[in-house]
């Protein structure tokens, strides 16, 4: 039996979990304890920062293991942990200081030879389908999907607030307050229902730019008024309309990441789908109108239950997810 460790770093702070797995890794993981932390790591010139992140790792990985009955004098020493797995937002961009820092780290405080740092994208899909082909869309403030056939990945949207992440939280968002200030200003194309909910929700209009615009959280403000469009979209016509054109984009990054031959699991996974009947109804109907050989399926579990997959199957020298350099990137202590 081998210790691993999951962890999920996204704008909702570090989320960890331990488990246990046999060590041939071929009779998945049971996680046996987990703990979080509320504040979200730092990014800094090389990006998401190691020494933060270490910093909440190290009490964290003593506390599961007291936990989970192990000597607290063990907690921390070599060779407790088989594997670690580690995903986080912002990591195929932001990754490059964890990449170079972390494994001499973990290697040196807890005896860690086995680590996979990988973006929070593909943590979902191993929690959503585990090691198999097939794509999942992950959306919640920004939107993203990602397929595989096994022997790649292929990547569509998850380019931020500003060049992309069609159809997630703070598109809709965005998009339901650009029609309620066109209907304050009288222009074509407004929603008198969505200027309603925003003055309700943000105050009077004028005061929108000012509220908005010096905020470093702008994709979660926006993000917070797409539940508001979706409960518009029964009766007013052009909220309706924005949640339906979320739909298609949600459809097109799909279609855009399923693997091109034989029958395609399409998961879907994020807070977004909390939305319920008006993002899901047109939702359904896009992808099977765009990808009619796919099947909807549920997601088996969470990106941390996905961090804590792969670093089982690592452990047991079973993982069949690619390798790539800023997806999920196999290190080990004498890689630097």
């Amino acid at each position: 039996m081998s210790w691993v460790l999951g962890v999920d770093s996204g704008g909702s702070g570090l989320r960890f979990a331990l488990g246990s797995t046999a060590s041939d890794g071929t009779a998945g993981v049971t996680t046996v304890a987990a703990t979080a932390s509320a504040e979200p790591l730092r990014t800094g010139p090389s990006g998401i920062d190691a020494g933060q992140l270490l910093a909440r790792l190290l009490p964290a990985v003593d506390a599961l293991l007291a936990q989970a009955g192990v000597d607290a004098d063990a907690g921390s020493g070599p060779g407790v942990l088989s594997a670690v797995a580690i995903g986080a937002a912002g990591m195929a961009t932001l990754g490059d200081g964890l990449r170079a820092e972390l494994p001499a780290a973990l290697g040196h405080s807890l005896g860690v030879r086995r680590l996979v740092l990988a973006a929070d994208a593909v943590t979902a899909y191993a929690g959503a389908l585990g090691q198999r082909p097939g794509a999942v869309v992950a959306a919640g403030t920004g939107m993203i999907a990602l397929g595989t056939d096994l022997t790649g990945w292929q990547r569509a949207d998850g380019w931020g607030h500003l060049l992309g992440d069609c159809g997630g939280g703070a598109w809709i968002g965005r998009a339901g307050l650009e029609a309620a200030m066109r209907a304050h200003d009288g222009r074509r194309g407004g929603s008198p229902a969505l200027l309603s909910r925003m003055e309700e929700v943000f105050g009077p209009a004028p005061e929108l730019p000012g509220l908005l615009y010096p905020r470093t959280d702008r994709p979660a403000v926006l993000a917070s008024f797409a539940p508001e469009v979706a409960r518009c979209a029964a009766g007013d016509p052009i909220a309706a309309g924005i949640v339906s054109t979320a739909a298609r984009h949600i459809a097109e990054a799909a279609a855009a990441v399923c693997p091109p031959s034989g029958a395609c699991e399409v998961a879907l996974t994020g807070g977004l789908f909390g939305l319920g009947d008006p993002l899901l109804v047109p939702l359904r109907a896009e992808l099977a109108g765009q990808l009619p050989h796919a099947t909807t399926v549920s997601a088996a579990a969470d990106p941390l239950g996905g961090a804590l997959l792969i670093a089982g199957a690592l452990a047991g020298d079973a993982l069949r997810l690619p390798h790539d350099a800023r997806l999920l990137n196999v290190l080990t202590e004498q890689d630097g």
